[in-house]
């Protein structure tokens, strides 16, 4: 069953536009006084043309007019309703998909990496598009629909209550049937959902590593994979369409037994007493009759599409109800950074049940370059993400300046910090909006200075509109290199008092990158830096050299000391230049 409290959010998101609600229902009540009028008209006209004495042209005439005048009245209230409505379930819709982005932005980076991009990416857009899709029918044929129920039920009692009394003694079978069949279909909606996201999970990995996939001939395993995926969403959604279409023809059936029993009734009071229960009477009853279950049948179509709007709503709440990372806003901030760096016996696992780094303590002073090397997954880059705060460790504590890291605003301390990764990172946009990504307000000089260190001025001039050349997020008109000199040209317009740089050379040419070398150790002298490195040429000159080693630093030094150990960087550093 649906969550009540999926109900309510929803209600109170829709409440925010409560003027437009009024109009809305304003509309609506319009369109179904001026829709409930016409059978009245209608069953006097027809009065006018079966008097005895003949034809009343004039009677005729005036009901026509009546007619074609709430005709009009009730396709306009009808068109300005739907916009009302429409305005409304998209103004919502656009707040679901802030909040969802807002909530992206706020969570921790575990949530983010330990979950599918491709199903949050599903939370913003097919879910979304559900919810809206269920609140313009629920708007639309909802308010409509109750409306037009109560009135014509209030004619019809006006007029014969016995007749009357017919329908509304068949009508709850129709609204249990309807009901029992709601409440059986939420669960396989909201697996729909799940499986929707699951596959729109697997189409985003696809695409965002089809090169690998390719090369690696694994076309057909992908294949299948999908298929599988693709065919239990097929199954899940066959049985959530086919159980919630019995609602429209169970509730037709039943809407028809109505309309004839109506039928009948009415044609033995025309037999009976013709003086007050006339044949124009009649087509009234009959007219409101279907006007009465009509809204039903609409109802019970909307159902569908509700309990799937719900489900999605309900997915969408449980991801904005996900605990935020922690607040900072009441933490300090730190000016003028010297860039003096402490970590105080550190413990730090991804999962609780497998430790990584345990036990880890290091200062860095103002101005040290510190290279980290050691086999792959010793723990290199988690030192890193512990350094940004995109982790918190588990127990210790890490300094910048004295002042804990837990203390400081996010957003100081990473500011703080010049980045470059091995993986690069462009936006849509120029290249000159990518390039001061960290300096927004840098001039133009500035940028091309920045640019001719880091020798990227040449290949940047060489593009088609030079600096306001249009790159995408994949650009492939730009090579792998190109795009990691950008993300360097970022740092060295920025000029951050520290540094991170994680194997930020290593899609660069020999010769390329002989030359960035020297502009980061213009970029880096007096900075604190953070080198990760393969290439162990790339950092004998570091002034401390981390060897890590199952998460733990099993030997530090400068490279001198630590070759004359004899130790683990000494074997690691002679596999590179010792041949076999």
């Amino acid at each position: 069953m649906m969550k009540k409290s999926t109900f309510f959010r929803v209600l109170t998101s829709v409440g925010k536009y409560k003027g437009r609600l009024g109009l809305s229902v304003a509309f609506a009540l319009l369109q179904v006084t001026s829709a409930l009028l016409i059978p009245i008209f209608v069953g006097n006209a027809i009065d006018s043309i079966s008097l005895s004495g003949g034809v009343d042209f004039e009677a005729l005439s005036e009901q026509i007019s009546l007619v074609l005048i709430c005709i009009a009245v009730s396709t306009f209230s009808q068109w300005f309703m739907s916009v009302c409505n429409n305005s409304v379930a998209y103004n919502c819709v656009r707040d679901l998909r802030k909040a969802v982005f807002n909530k992206t932005q706020k969570l921790d980076l575990s949530y983010i990496d330990s979950h599918s991009h491709g199903g949050i990416l599903s939370l913003t857009t097919s879910d979304v598009e559900q919810v809206a899709d269920g609140l313009i029918l629920g708007f639309s044929q909802l308010l409509s629909g109750v409306m037009t129920i109560l009135g014509t039920l209030g004619i019809m009692l006006y007029y014969s209550w016995k007749i009357a009394l017919v329908v509304v003694i068949v009508t709850p079978l129709s609204l249990f049937v309807a009901k029992f069949i709601a409440s059986k279909t939420h669960s396989m909606f909201k697996k729909q959902s799940q499986t929707r996201a699951e596959q729109t999970g697997l189409i985003d990995e696809v695409l965002g590593n089809l090169k690998t996939v390719k090369a690696f001939a694994r076309e057909g395993n992908t294949l299948s994979q999908f298929d599988e995926i693709n065919n239990r969403l097929e199954k899940c959604s066959l049985s959530a369409i086919f159980f919630s279409s019995l609602t429209n023809p169970c509730t037709r059936f039943v809407n028809s037994i109505v309309y004839a029993l109506v039928a009948a009734v009415g044609a033995i009071a025309v037999i009976s007493t013709p003086s007050m229960f006339t044949i124009g009477l009649l087509t009234c009853f009959l007219n409101y009759s279907n006007q009465y279950t009509k809204p039903f049948n609409e109802i019970s179509g909307v159902i569908t599409e509700l309990q799937n709007a719900f489900a999605c709503a309900g997915r969408i709440y449980d991801y904005l109800d996900l605990p935020d990372q922690k607040n900072d806003e009441n933490n300090c901030e730190l000016k003028d950074i010297d860039g003096n760096v402490s970590f105080e016996t550190v413990d730090f696992s991804y999962v609780e049940t497998k430790p990584l780094i345990s036990n880890l303590s290091l200062n860095v002073k103002k101005g040290m370059h510190v290279a980290i090397v050691g086999p792959t997954g010793c723990g290199k880059t988690t030192l890193i993400n512990l350094l940004m705060r995109f982790y918190d460790v588990n127990s210790g504590d890490i300094s910048v300046d004295g002042v804990s890291i837990y203390n400081l605003k996010r957003q100081n301390l990473r500011s703080s910090y010049g980045m470059v990764l091995q993986d690069t990172w462009l936006k849509s946009g120029t290249i000159r909006d990518n390039i001061v990504i960290g300096k927004p307000d840098a001039t133009d000089e500035e940028i091309i200075s920045a640019a001719k260190a880091t020798h990227a001025h040449n290949f940047i001039k060489r593009l088609p509109n030079g600096y306001d050349t249009v790159i995408g997020e994949n650009t492939g008109n730009l090579s792998q290199g190109q795009k990691q000199l950008l993300c360097i040209t970022r740092i060295m317009l920025s000029l951050p008092p520290m540094l991170i740089l994680d194997e930020a050379t290593s899609s660069i040419d020999t010769r390329t990158e002989i030359k960035i070398q020297k502009a980061f150790n213009k970029l880096t002298a007096g900075k604190t830096s953070f080198v990760v490195a393969h290439r162990l040429s790339t950092i004998i000159e570091s002034d401390l050299i981390l060897v890590m080693k199952d998460g733990n630093v099993i030997e530090q030094g400068s490279h001198k000391e630590l070759l004359d150990r004899k130790g683990f960087y000494y074997n690691l550093y002679n596999s590179q230049f010792v041949k076999s």
